[in-house]
């Protein structure tokens, strides 16, 4: 009998173990992206360069505008948004109208008013000395004024007093911060107690007092103002004021603003012209926040070029260094590896040039906030959204770059 073959037994073959996928840490990733830029200073500078001064120029137009907000309502804050103004307008006929000679009083008559005051322009010029040319009035105006004038509008005294029950019935005057600069009266020869005339209409008037600048009621700032009964005896001011200036709480503005034109002249109320003099500093902030948004435009278009700049930056970047990425391959990185890398260069470039640029744009802030007396007001929002935009610049900038050199073959990279 034939003896069967005998099987040979095959050795078995242990399975092999997967090695596991090649990872990057997050730490090691960031080392990577800084290591990049550490290599080429200088164009990592000057790429960097442009994403500061984008978001410099997005911080310091942001902050510049909150700083001049702050100003404005500190201002607001301080002179109160309560006043109104009654002035004369033009008649049916087109000719200047005139206010009644008891327009402050009835105006005191209404129930919210706290206080009233008149202003009345007369034809009288007023010149440092009698020697001047008439024909050089300086721009200069003299009005007559009520001696409630001062505590209506807010009115404070840089130097000398103001006029009272007694000074206002004889010849003194009391001048506005521009009407004295322009006759060369200062408020140091008030304080003095050196005696201070000016040529008024015909005669000599005495200074007895220099106003500080009206923030509310910048028209006096020009005026040489003088009492109401010293007009009438000796420039022959006919008694009719030209303005007339009320406060009241600042929930009963608006029920006074609809009764004021009819009340100063209850014959023909549409010839009150009736304002409230804070709206024209509402006006000045709503112009700067138009001028704000242009600027900020601006600084987009900044923000633009240096993510333009960064994107270049990394494409060369990716070009010069195709062999490292070509030794990266072969060493076991993966596509994702060397796109991140390259991502990751991108954004570090950009937000460390957007921190730049937010240092500057806060320095540039307080500079010249410091510069024109403005309370220093950077926004957090300011600073945060363009630390954001920063990296969304860095993300956009580095795509291209990043899949670009994610696609090279470790091969074809290593024989360049």
């Amino acid at each position: 009998m034939s003896r069967p073959e005998e099987t040979k037994q095959q050795p078995r073959r242990e399975p092999t173990a997967s090695l596991p996928p090649a990872r990057l840490a997050p730490g090691d990733a960031t080392r990577v992206a800084v290591e990049g830029m550490r290599a080429r200073p200088l164009r990592a500078a000057l790429s960097g360069l442009g994403i500061a001064l984008g978001i410099a120029a997005l911080v310091a137009v942001v902050g510049l505008s909150e700083s001049s907000k702050a100003q404005v309502n500190q201002q607001l804050a301080a002179l109160g948004t309560n006043l109104l103004t009654a002035t004369a307008g033009n008649s049916f006929g087109g000719e200047q109208a005139q206010l009644p000679v008891d327009a402050v009083a009835m105006v005191e008559r209404i129930g919210p008013v706290q206080q009233a005051a008149g202003v009345g322009s007369t034809d009288a010029r007023v010149y440092r000395n009698d020697k001047v040319d008439p024909i050089e009035s300086g721009g200069i105006g003299v009005n007559a004024a009520t001696e409630s004038l001062k505590d209506t509008v807010g009115l404070e005294i840089a130097a000398g007093q103001w006029l009272s029950p007694a000074t206002g019935q004889f010849p003194t005057a009391v001048l506005g911060a521009t009407a004295a600069d322009r006759l060369g009266i200062t408020p140091e020869l008030i304080r003095s107690g050196t005696p201070a005339q000016v040529w008024l209409g015909d005669r000599w008037f005495t200074v007895i007092g220099i106003l500080d600048p009206s923030g509310l009621a910048p028209e006096l700032d020009s005026s040489a103002l003088v009492g109401w009964t010293a007009a009438e005896t000796y420039l022959d001011f006919d008694g009719h004021p030209t303005t007339v200036y009320e406060t009241s709480s600042d929930a009963s503005v608006e029920a006074v603003r609809d009764v004021l034109a009819a009340t100063v002249s209850p014959s023909a109320p549409d010839e009150v012209q009736v304002s409230r003099p804070s709206d024209a500093l509402a006006a000045k902030a709503a112009t700067d926040a138009a001028f704000t948004g242009l600027l900020l435009g601006l600084g987009a278009v900044s923000l633009l070029v240096g993510g333009v700049g960064v994107a270049n930056t990394m494409v060369v970047s990716v070009l010069e260094r195709r062999q490292e990425i070509g030794l990266r391959r072969a060493l076991g990185a993966t596509r994702r590896h060397i796109r991140n890398q390259f991502l990751g260069e991108a954004v570090a470039l950009s937000v460390l040039g957007g921190i730049a640029g937010a240092v500057l744009g806060i320095l540039v802030t307080a500079i010249f906030a410091t510069l024109s007396g403005w309370p220093i007001a950077v926004p957090l929002w300011a600073i945060a959204a363009g630390l954001g935009v920063t990296v969304l610049v860095g993300v956009v900038a580095g795509i291209f770059p990043a899949s670009r050199a994610a696609k090279l073959a470790p091969t074809a990279a290593l024989s360049i």
